[in-house]
């Protein structure tokens, strides 16, 4: 347009940073803290915004050692300061000189109450929490797949365990729906039972831009998943709900995928260190078992047995000798005393005293033996049995004895 006055970018800018510091000299900015972070030059830098408004904003360390409090993302304060241009980004700021708490910051007190709830209903609880597998074959990754937390899990799983399996999930990790496609993304994982461990998360942000990670569709579909979980969302300081909720919590990422990856070659290791050391126990084992048995060689062994057997088969052979010699002396004594037996047997034998002359008298009257002459009488039948016959005679007379034993010779 005619008349229009050409600025450079300097001046344009340097025109604005006059009339914007001209005009807000000293102001008190209320509003909740986010992306509170202190730069490695010792400045505090952060976020002041409201449901409709952010202002970035920043505390040079010279005024941070005087602050009453540690600030923390969440926090409601009211900061003191003026308004200034920073010209190199083209974008204007709050240059604070003090901080003060103004109150519990809205999305922090959500977040708690939220906590308390969803804790009340359990879903936090140890006992709910699945062990991560030491060796899974396939890891799914919930994240966005443009994030360089993936790029970082890929990484550290090429490295550690090669050949492990990964499958994406795409899913944005921040904005309006995103909590939503989250949860999505970890129910198909289940539906389908695509892996052995699921990694949920992202790399660092705000407080604003980790909020899918708390929200309660997320949660609970961390809770409930039959397959494990770690949670990694943000660094090591950053903390959301799922967290709470999940089986295993990793500070970042990377973490994340050093958890669900034991080193292969490392384990490998151990595995043949182990073997090595069975290995060595069993030879001492056996080198020991051999020198223990050495002395029971075919040799040896029968020279030992027969020094056992040796004294006893003595025993053995003297026992005999004397039940042999014992039972010889016992029979000997026994025929002695039949031989007796049967001499007085035979000696006391009717037919032997019939050999000797005698004879046996029977009284055919009574059939008694005669043993005294009175006992017949002249007429009596007699029977006189000698040793190879019997004679028949008759009793003339009877004369009794002179001595009266029933002895002596006979005269007619």
């Amino acid at each position: 347009m005619k008349g229009r006055q050409n600025y450079t970018v300097f001046e344009i800018t340097s025109l604005i940073q006059a009339q914007l510091e001209n005009a807000f000299p000293s102001v008190i900015v209320e509003g909740e803290l986010s992306n509170c972070r202190p730069s490695s030059t010792g400045h505090l830098y952060f976020s002041l915004k409201d449901s409709r408004a952010k202002l970035d904003a920043v505390l040079f360390k010279g005024r941070v050692p005087f602050l009453a409090f540690q600030p923390k993302d969440g926090m409601l304060v009211r900061a003191r300061g003026r308004i200034s241009v920073y010209a190199q980004r083209g974008n204007y700021q709050l240059i604070a000189d003090d901080l003060e708490l103004a109150g519990a910051g809205d999305i922090l007190a959500m977040l708690e109450e939220r906590k308390r709830l969803l804790a009340a209903e359990g879903l936090f609880d140890e006992t709910r929490k699945k062990q991560i597998p030491r060796f899974p074959e396939t890891v799914g990754v919930v994240s966005s797949p443009t994030g360089a937390a993936v790029q970082d899990i890929l990484n550290i799983l090429k490295r550690r365990a090669r050949g492990i399996r990964v499958i994406l999930f795409p899913a944005p990790v921040q904005g309006a729906d995103a909590a939503a496609i989250i949860a999505a993304r970890i129910g198909q994982a289940n539906q389908w039972d695509l892996a052995d461990v699921l990694i949920v998360g992202r790399g660092g942000g705000s407080l604003e831009d980790l909020l899918p990670f708390s929200e309660e569709i997320v949660v609970r579909a961390i809770a409930e998943s039959r397959i494990p979980v770690v949670s990694a969302v943000g660094h090591e300081i950053d903390n959301a709900l799922s967290d709470l909720a999940a089986d295993l919590r990793a500070p970042t990422p990377s973490a994340a995928a050093e958890l669900v990856s034991d080193r292969r070659d490392e384990t490998l290791a151990r595995i043949r260190n182990l073997r090595a050391d069975a290995a060595a126990v069993l030879r001492q084992r056996i080198d020991r078992a051999r020198l223990l048995a050495k002395p029971f060689g075919a040799e040896d062994l029968e020279y030992r047995i027969r020094g056992i057997l040796q004294p006893r088969l003595i025993r053995l052979d003297d026992a005999k000798e004397g039940l042999l010699t014992n039972l010889g002396a016992v029979t000997g004594e026994l025929r002695r005393r039949l031989e007796l037996a049967r001499t007085g047997l035979e000696a006391g034998s009717p037919r032997a005293v019939l050999e000797r002359g005698f004879s046996v008298v029977v009284n055919k009257k009574n059939g008694r033996v005669l043993r005294s002459a009175d006992e017949t009488l002249a007429g009596d039948g007699l029977a006189i049995r000698l040793l190879d016959g019997t004679v028949h005679a008759v009793t003339e007379k009877t004369e009794a004895s002179a001595a009266g034993t029933g002895g002596g010779e006979y005269t007619p």
